[in-house]
């Protein structure tokens, strides 16, 4: 039942919290935590806490110490597979179960919410044939998503595509997918370097967060490979200081990098219940144009002042009187271009890189975030809780 409830609320988690009366269960739907299904009795959850050990594989008479575990939910037309993390608290036993519904992931280039200059460039990058491309941004961000739909683009009988990921969360169909084994010895780095072998023409490193696989990497992007991976930094730019700081050499990153990305995951208004504001105020009417103005050349920025749409959702059913359902990303895309690799060699340091980025047709993840706002699939509110106060 409590399986039944998550998946057709489209939540990615289940949380099982106990305290000294009750069992809480909440789901995490659109990134937030919510009470739609209600509590559970100390004795009710013992008989699901069993029953969710025995189908994970997990120590029944264990409830002092953390066990991790997984299963499969086979469905009429597909399988969702379930994480299990279970940990000890003052009131019994914590449960998390992460969600794996392919339906999630199974996106394409255009399902991203990407504009359609930000989509162009997308293209043009996956049609390159070596160089890396490496997406930021913090846990939760939609980066692994990303990743895939670049990968999902790129399937075709001619090339081969090789993964290494920890874990492997979704199976994708053509591709050669492998997974770090640490008490094997098979890192990041040392399963990176044997895939070398492999003959690929594309590689998924699922995270670059050491100098040795960082190294690697940017070899193979050099050497006529394609690499996507990820590592953590806040923004597009900031992943230069983050590889240059593991030890990456600048002669060979500069050379090696196509293309950055930074994203953040927004809530969607609700289509069911949204309303157009009717009246905008004067004062928020101009700061927006003039905000879109000065937004790079490369957005149509004409279609968006001519068509300017603030929404507003009280909440429904459908969205479990949220006013929300659902979410879609903002990006921003910064180029390696010429002058910026130029840049990263002669190692000037992150100011002389930001001032010549903003010189470069670059559009931030907040200037994203603030043209879907005026598209009508969000708010200012959930643009400045991942971006903070937007600069008007």
């Amino acid at each position: 039942m409590v399986l039944q409830g998550a998946l057709k609320n489209k939540a990615s988690d289940i949380h099982f919290e106990p305290t000294a009366a009750a069992v809480k269960v909440r789901f995490r739907i659109d990134g937030n935590l919510n009470d739609v299904f209600g509590d559970f009795s100390p004795g009710t959850y013992h008989s699901i806490l069993s029953r969710i050990k025995l189908l994970s594989n997990l120590k029944m008479n264990v409830r002092d110490e953390p066990q991790d575990g997984r299963f499969t939910i086979n469905l009429p037309n597909k399988n969702v597979e379930v994480r299990v993390a279970v940990a000890p608290s003052e009131f019994g036993e914590v449960v998390v179960m992460r969600l794996l519904d392919p339906d999630a992931i199974n996106l394409s280039l255009a399902d991203l919410g990407l504009r359609e200059d930000d989509l162009k460039i997308i293209e043009e990058q996956l049609a390159r044939p070596y160089g890396m491309a490496l997406n930021t941004g913090p846990t939760g961000s939609g980066k692994t998503t990303t990743l895939y739909a670049f990968l999902r683009h790129k399937v075709n009988p001619e090339i081969k595509i090789i993964t290494i990921e920890d874990p492997i969360e979704y199976h994708l169909e053509g591709i050669q997918q492998t997974q770090v084994d640490k008490e094997a010895g098979y890192t990041f780095a040392s399963g990176l370097r044997s895939l070398m072998r492999q003959d690929p023409d594309v590689i998924l490193v699922g995270e670059i967060r050491d100098k040795e696989t960082s190294e690697i990497a940017v070899q193979a992007a050099l050497t006529g490979h394609l690499v996507f991976s990820t590592v953590h930094a806040n923004q597009a730019s900031g992943a230069l200081p983050r590889l240059l700081d593991l030890g990456v050499k600048s002669a060979s990153l500069a050379p090696a990098l196509n293309l950055l990305i930074a994203q953040r995951l927004v809530r969607r208004l609700c289509k069911d219940c949204k309303v157009r504001e009717k009246s905008v105020p004067q004062d928020l009417w101009q700061k927006i144009e003039k905000y879109v103005n000065a937004i790079p050349e490369r957005v149509d920025k004409k279609h968006y002042l001519e068509n300017i749409q603030i929404f507003k959702a009280p909440g429904c059913e459908k969205c479990n009187q949220t006013g929300y359902k659902g979410r879609v990303g903002i990006y921003e895309l910064l180029v390696i271009n010429e002058k910026i690799q130029e840049l990263i060699i002669k190692e000037v340091g992150q100011l002389a890189i930001e001032e010549e980025i903003k010189k470069s047709n670059f559009v931030s993840m907040q200037q994203d975030g603030v043209l879907k706002i005026i598209s009508g699939l969000t708010t200012f509110e959930e643009v400045e809780e991942v971006t903070g106060k937007i600069n008007w």
